[in-house]
């Protein structure tokens, strides 16, 4: 099963089941509850939801996204991150992370929502930093793909539309980073599977 990514755009309340993609073949949106990406978007705000499929399995997907005290793992706009709050697993962790340079921003204080080892869903805000993705809120959900052996991923937003930016150029700008952040996900998930095969 070959990665493959697919957005969707959305700017009123939305959750999975309200998605009108055209997928490829091997791909099937998987099923996800109203509390995993059901966000409601303000006029000021916009919100869009990413898939990217994954030739890995969910354990070893999981592994890398549960790490909130370690997202520079495979978020290649990040290099360094510090727990400033709370034990880096459990709800209401607070994380200080660092922007690499050529960004505008410096750094993101993001606060931990949700994580669901049984579901395999993790769920983050941003409360405050040098950046301009104000009232961020994010939630990312692994499904065993249609295959039975790789992984979908799943990960839906929705942001505050900076002064001066349209809803479009946002939802632009913030898809780019978050499609960097599932590709590198995919490519190092898929490397890590194939190592842990050859070991066997």
């Amino acid at each position: 099963m070959p990665s493959s990514l697919q957005f969707y755009r959305r700017t009123a309340t939305f959750n999975c089941h309200r998605a009108s993609i055209n997928p490829k073949p091997h791909f099937v949106l998987p099923p996800c509850t109203v509390a995993d990406h059901n966000h409601v978007v303000a006029s000021h705000q916009c919100g869009s939801v990413v898939v990217q499929t994954i030739d890995a399995p969910v354990a070893v997907v999981w592994s890398l996204v549960r790490r909130f005290d370690s997202p520079q793992t495979y978020k290649q706009f990040l290099k360094s991150c510090r727990i400033i709050e709370g034990d880096g697993e459990t709800v209401g962790t607070v994380r200080e992370v660092h922007v690499v340079s050529g960004l505008p921003a410096l750094s993101s204080k993001e606060r931990l929502e949700i994580i669901d080892h049984e579901k395999h869903v993790l769920s983050f805000s941003i409360v405050g930093g040098d950046h301009r993705l104000k009232n961020y809120r994010s939630v990312t959900s692994l499904h065993v793909s249609a295959g039975g052996g790789g992984t979908v991923v799943v990960e839906s937003y929705v942001v505050d539309v900076p002064p001066g930016n349209t809803k479009e150029e946002t939802c632009v700008f913030v898809n780019t980073i978050v499609r960097c952040n599932l590709r590198s996900l995919a490519q190092l998930s898929e490397n890590t599977a194939k190592t842990k095969t050859k070991n066997v």
